[in-house]
């Protein structure tokens, strides 16, 4: 049998922004470390994504010594690696969660909202704070970052491969913000995963990844398309849900590494 190999590491430090592929990440109970531990919030409080705002996508990350450069159009603001600039605790909404965050200013604040043309705020969410897995798929008390509901979504280069044969135009990884990728295995197997391993570190599987409108969006010019959701909306969909890859738990928080053997036991 091929063996599965992670070939791929992301994350996303800033909600609904660029990725940063990485070549090892610290695994922590909430996700990989940086892993969406700021996102953007307007003036109610409410989190943004490229759902409604996919200008975002036009914002990209790059990683620095001391944290990451965001860079929007040949202009760069830096990001430290530390999560609070020591700003004020707000209250903000991130689907049906609400969480304590930090606001990190109006400096921030003010780089965002004139590019994006709209009122907006950043915050970051320390490490220490709650936010509880949904109960009807957390296996203890788990809880998860800044991100849609899962610390973790592993998507097969096989399953994009698959996809990308019943396409015109093929679409990148990118579409769909997984933070592993492996090879080897059968297109869509992540599905059925439950107990896996990826180097050191077991990982259960507890929902496959429910997809929208976000996916339609090029990675490279913030433009919405209709694919690749209508095709997979013809042979991915189970109920009213389109899915495209699994949403995991991390069990064990231990460096992982592009090139660690997955193996489901």
């Amino acid at each position: 049998m091929q063996k599965r190999i992670l070939t791929e590491i992301w994350i996303y430090p800033v909600k609904s922004l660029g990725g940063v592929r990485v070549k090892s990440a610290d695994v922590m109970e909430k996700g990989l470390r940086f892993d969406r531990r700021w996102m953007l919030v307007d003036e109610q409080g409410k989190f943004m994504t490229q759902r409604t705002t996919p200008k975002m996508a036009l914002f990209k990350l790059k990683p620095k010594d001391s944290g990451f450069a965001i860079e929007f159009d040949s202009v760069a603001i830096d990001l430290p690696m530390n999560l609070t600039n020591g700003g004020r605790t707000i209250n903000a909404q991130i689907w049906d969660d609400a969480v304590d965050v930090i606001d990190e200013g109006d400096n921030y604040a003010l780089w965002f909202s004139e590019r994006l043309g709209v009122s907006c705020r950043l915050v970051s969410f320390p490490e220490g704070n709650a936010r509880l897995i949904d109960p009807d798929y957390r296996l203890a008390d788990e809880h998860v970052s800044l991100a849609d509901g899962y610390p973790i979504l592993v998507i097969g280069e096989a399953s994009l491969a698959d996809l990308n044969s019943r396409l015109e135009q093929p679409v990148p990884m990118n579409r769909f913000r997984p933070n592993f990728v492996f090879s080897g295995g059968e297109p869509f197997e992540e599905d059925g995963w439950k107990n896996f391993l990826v180097g050191k570190n077991r990982f259960v599987g507890v929902k496959p990844c429910a997809r929208c409108v976000l996916t339609t969006v090029d990675q490279s010019t913030g433009e919405k398309g209709r694919e690749p959701l209508l095709t997979l909306s013809r042979y991915r969909r189970n109920g009213d849900k389109i899915l495209f890859g699994q949403n995991a738990i991390p069990i064990d928080y231990h460096e992982i590494h592009e090139g660690d053997e997955i193996e489901l036991f």
